[in-house]
């Protein structure tokens, strides 16, 4: 059984994508147009469709697009793409159990909001195509990893040290939920 977000952790995970939003647009200077062309949601486990869920993954991007009505086009209608955050809540939270402490769920969540976040810029703005092959994909990862640990450069605390740590090229979060 899927263990997902309680009350008390469904808040902080909403604070770290606000947190998140912040920074992510000061670091790549977005504004108010920026946000609305890249539409995103964040949907935890307890209300992801079948197909959102994925294993060995804190999180992971879907898209979705839908057709609006535009005076600007000839066919009279824009295709809108829409991303969706799917957290996988059980992932997360059993990386926070097995790091005996060391790995707080605000800070990661921070760093699994940050990440997102970038990649839906980076997709929306058309820096990489969302459907990529797998090696374009694997690259694109190094990329907003490292786009990640500097934009949460601004944000350094004792508790995101750990987590910039383990996202490093010497260490990988991953081996704490395996």
């Amino acid at each position: 059984m899927n263990r997902c977000f309680n009350r008390t952790q469904i808040p902080v995970a909403a604070q770290a994508f606000r947190d998140a939003e912040k920074l992510v647009f000061r670091r790549f200077s977005l504004g108010e147009h920026d946000l609305r062309k890249n539409q995103y949601e964040v949907k935890t486990l307890a209300y992801l469709n079948e197909h959102e869920v994925q294993q060995g993954a804190f999180a992971h991007l879907c898209k979705y697009s839908y057709e609006k009505p535009s005076q600007f086009t000839p066919a009279g209608k824009e295709e809108v793409n829409f991303y969706r955050v799917c957290l996988q809540d059980n992932i997360i939270l059993d990386a926070v159990d097995r790091a005996n402490s060391f790995i707080k769920l605000g800070p990661l969540m921070l760093y699994i909001a940050v990440h997102e976040l970038i990649h839906v810029i980076r997709f929306g703005s058309g820096a990489i195509d969302f459907d990529a092959a797998p090696a374009e994909k694997e690259q694109e990862e190094k990329i907003v990893h490292s786009l990640t640990r500097e934009t949460l450069q601004t944000a350094r605390q004792s508790d995101m040290e750990i987590i910039l740590d383990c996202f490093s090229s010497q260490f990988e979060i991953s081996n704490i939920c395996n």
